[in-house]
């Protein structure tokens, strides 16, 4: 059964830059497309960018579209999120998990998965 963990969060400042992994193990990464959620304090969680199986395809919440990232590397069984030009609104608890495919694109928000301890990002000066 895959298992994900999440880590690479932390302090940044508006303007700067921060790198999340999800690290996969009890399963071939390349089965499943995968997306990133987060959660800020007092709301729901949301589903900021998805990747397909293969990589070829990407989706991503309009607010974080060329800021964010998405990107996988299958035989390191790892998904990364390459977050830059980060706002305080971005401060969040980021989680990644499987999330639904259809027709080798990935549907952002659609988790498939269990949640992780995620990974907490916090944007301030």
């Amino acid at each position: 059964q895959l298992q994900l963990v999440e880590s690479g969060g932390g302090l940044a400042q508006p303007g700067g830059s921060l790198r999340l992994s999800c690290a996969a193990s009890g399963d071939t990464l390349d089965a499943y497309a995968i997306g990133w959620f987060r959660q800020a304090p007092g709301k729901e969680r949301e589903g900021v960018a998805c990747i397909s199986r293969s990589g070829v395809s990407t989706n991503y919440r309009d607010s974080v579209k060329g800021r964010f990232t998405i990107s996988r590397d299958n035989a390191k069984n790892t998904v990364y999120l390459q977050m830059n030009s980060l706002k305080p609104e971005d401060t969040a608890v980021y989680y990644c998990t499987k999330v639904l495919s259809l027709q080798a694109m990935c549907v952002l928000g659609a988790n498939r998965g269990s949640w992780g301890q995620g990974t907490q990002v916090t944007v301030s000066s």
